[in-house]
């Protein structure tokens, strides 16, 4: 689930505007095995980003390589996979539950991989504070919560400003990549990301492209297809 919020007003700072909240903390019960992964592994693998201050990737990561933003990699299954598929970039995944975390770190040292970093905030902030500008060769947003009621509609991460908010993090020819299996929302993704300015649709016929091989078929996803649902993905680069 992706994880991403704004700032809230203050009283003392009533021109700032308001902004929806796109996730819901979840009070989910952390097993011993992710606690104690947090507290042995966090200190190797997650970045500290209390001060809100840039980052220097290739510090963090010791060394330069191209570079994978995941926003919201749940339990990390999926996101770990990637990673070791592709040893040769450096994958960075933004999550606030603490459970999805202690997975993920798991996963990580089961796997032995050296080229995960997490970061435990709230994804606004570290895209606009802590990402520098053309930093990213792709992110990644996955089955984020398609906020299905109507009146919910507009917590739907990805919309027009999201959208141009993330856009400077590219580096050109950089790609953003997404799947859902809502299809409404799929086609809002859609609409979203046609009519903005900067990016351009990989595919051919200008819609959706089909399943990528590098996107690793979770367990909800399989189960969705044994019912009959449906899974729609798009990559669009930027100029």
């Amino acid at each position: 689930m992706t994880e991403i919020k704004d700032s809230n007003n203050t009283t003392q700072e009533p021109a700032v505007q308001h902004r929806i909240k796109s996730f819901v903390v979840r009070a989910g019960r952390m097993t011993e095995g992710q606690i104690r992964a947090i507290e042995t592994l966090g200190p190797r693998f997650m970045v500290n980003v209390e001060d809100l201050q840039p980052l220097d990737l290739d510090a963090i990561f010791g060394r330069s390589a191209p570079v994978v933003v995941e926003i919201g990699f749940g339990m990390g299954v999926s996101f770990v996979q990637m990673a070791k598929d592709n040893p040769d970039c450096n994958y960075l995944g933004i999550e606030v539950h603490p459970p999805g975390v202690g997975s993920c770190l798991k996963l990580i040292d089961e796997n032995q991989l050296t080229n995960v970093r997490i970061i435990q905030h709230d994804a606004f902030d570290v895209i606009t504070k802590c990402l520098k500008p053309e930093s990213v060769d792709i992110l990644q947003i996955f089955f984020p919560d398609p906020w299905p009621k109507k009146r919910h509609v507009k917590r739907r991460l990805i919309n027009d400003e999201f959208v141009q908010l993330v856009k400077p993090l590219f580096k050109h020819g950089g790609q953003f990549r997404m799947a859902t299996d809502w299809e409404d929302y799929a086609n809002q993704m859609l609409d979203v990301m046609t009519r903005a300015e900067g990016y351009t649709n990989t595919s051919l016929d200008g819609t959706f492209i089909p399943r990528p091989e590098y996107r690793p078929v979770t367990k909800f996803e399989s189960r969705g297809q044994r019912l009959g649902h449906g899974v729609w993905d798009l990559v669009f680069k930027r100029d």
